[in-house]
């Protein structure tokens, strides 16, 4: 079936903001980041496990939720179809090579999450009733002149669609009306799907109108079963299929700098992997900025260091276990780009009832990134017309989730694509330009820290 007029401009916008300007921006800034901070996702990797494990209570329980909880939070975003329709989408698009570049996506968003994290909490707003408010919108608000405020303002904008769940919604209900007709014929799909979308809005409103401590309270509790959950089947795989493992891992390697079919190749290869990165760990997005600024910690760099082991877990992490498991039992080449029917076909294959297992792990993962985007764009909607804006754009979101589930994926792919890539410009020039704050930043904390440990060291 040919696409329509309007999925096709759609697509084409999309291809064109989304192809080498964003690669560019998330990639080529992100390293700039990486270099300018020293590294610091390779240097501090082991202050930001401490900092996590130390931030699991509240630094002022009257307002804000832990450190640990915003990253929970943020994971659960980021943790969700990207890691699987969007993984095995990259690897069909742009072959295994596709995983090299979202490891290097991850190692420099790391860095950029740090910066986020710093700035979120270091440049965030309070609401009349001492609640925190954080994000672009508000660090630009408080850190850049007036000259820069139009962009708070685009972000906020963007943040408002971008955080609608589209590709969520999509292939959540693709997943699950395609394993229910494995088990009954459905003789009206477009029905199906919008029953589905309708029970799918359901769930998600009976967590996101408690507000942002019962999304935190879900998601700690969620995201750490899924990720588990999703760990053990994966490892079933590698375990049944270790005679392939090598080739799998080599493949990714040489098809990430292959020049059999050219530099052009070789580019489109690593846009792939960068793009879906985009959609996977967020890093110069700057949601994530919105969950931290409302933590209760009230060291900026403490933040930081916790925010940037966020693309670790979904990008090195969970990336990885969907790649491993295409790579060893996916038949890439039916790959018609819908990217879910792929990985259900795989795990199919590796593990008795694989897709079925692999539909309940979609769903908390699809469930839990909706939970937080619906807290991003509620935000994004208050810091444009105010408090009165909560409930009305709440429902829209919750509205939302029935109409996507019946958009076409390519249309719905085009439209995220595209309002993430209107966050991630004004993010990146934000983070870019106040790279300095954050190394003054860097710098107080960890020398307070090494005079601290001298003090300790002269009194024993």
């Amino acid at each position: 079936m040919n696409d329509s007029p309007l999925t096709t401009y759609i697509t084409d916008i999309a291809d064109f903001v989304c192809g080498y300007p964003l690669f560019l921006l998330l990639i080529g800034g992100g390293l700039f980041l990486f270099i300018h901070s020293g590294m610091i996702s390779l240097r501090r990797l082991p202050e930001a496990l401490f900092a996590l494990k130390s931030s699991r209570k509240a630094d002022d329980g009257s307002a804000g939720i832990s450190s640990a909880k915003a990253l929970v939070s943020v994971v659960a975003a980021t943790v969700g179809m990207g890691n699987i329709a969007g993984v095995t989408i990259a690897i069909a698009m742009g072959g295994p090579g596709a995983v090299f570049w979202m490891w290097v996506s991850a190692l420099v968003g790391m860095s950029t999450k740090y910066h986020e994290g710093v700035l979120a909490v270091k440049y965030r707003s309070f609401d009349s009733s001492g609640q925190p408010h954080g994000g672009p919108m508000h660090i630009i608000r408080h850190a850049l002149s007036r000259r820069w405020q139009p962009m708070a303002r685009m972000f906020a904008i963007a943040g408002m669609f971008g955080t609608l769940c589209i590709m969520n919604a999509n292939q959540l209900t693709e997943a699950l009306t395609s394993t229910a007709s494995q088990l009954t014929p459905i003789e009206n799909m477009t029905m199906a799907k919008l029953i589905t979308g309708v029970t799918i809005a359901l769930l998600v409103a009976m967590v996101t109108l408690g507000g942002i401590k019962r999304i935190a309270n879900v998601a700690s509790v969620l995201v750490p079963f899924m990720v588990g959950a999703y760990f053990l089947m994966v490892l079933y795989i590698i375990a049944t299929h270790l005679g392939g493992l090598p080739t799998a891992v080599q493949s990714i390697f040489s098809n990430a700098f292959s020049l059999e079919a050219g530099w052009g190749a070789l580019a489109g290869t690593a846009i792939i992997g960068a793009r879906r990165a985009a959609l996977v760990n967020d890093a110069g997005v700057g949601t994530a900025s919105i969950m931290h600024g409302t933590s209760a910690s009230k060291e900026p760099v403490k933040e930081g260091l916790v925010a940037m082991l966020g693309p670790a877990i979904d990008s090195g992490f969970v990336c990885t276990l969907t790649a491993m498991a295409i790579l060893l039992c996916g038949n890439l080449d039916d790959a018609s780009g819908r990217g879910l029917d792929i990985a259900l076909v795989a795990f199919d294959n590796g593990i008795p009832g694989g897709r079925y297992l692999l539909t309940a792990i979609v769903a908390c993962f699809a469930i839990s990134s909706m939970f937080s985007y619906s807290f991003y764009g509620r935000r994004c909607a208050e810091f444009m017309f105010g408090q009165q804006a909560k409930k009305p754009y709440l429902l829209l979101f919750i509205l939302s989730l029935v109409l996507f589930a019946v958009v076409p994926l390519q249309a719905a792919v085009g439209l995220c694509d595209m309002f993430y890539a209107l966050m991630a410009f004004p993010t990146m020039i934000m983070l870019v330009r106040l790279r300095n704050d954050v190394r003054a930043e860097s710098r107080r904390y960890f020398n307070n820290i090494k005079e601290s440990e001298i003090i300790t060291t002269q009194q024993i």
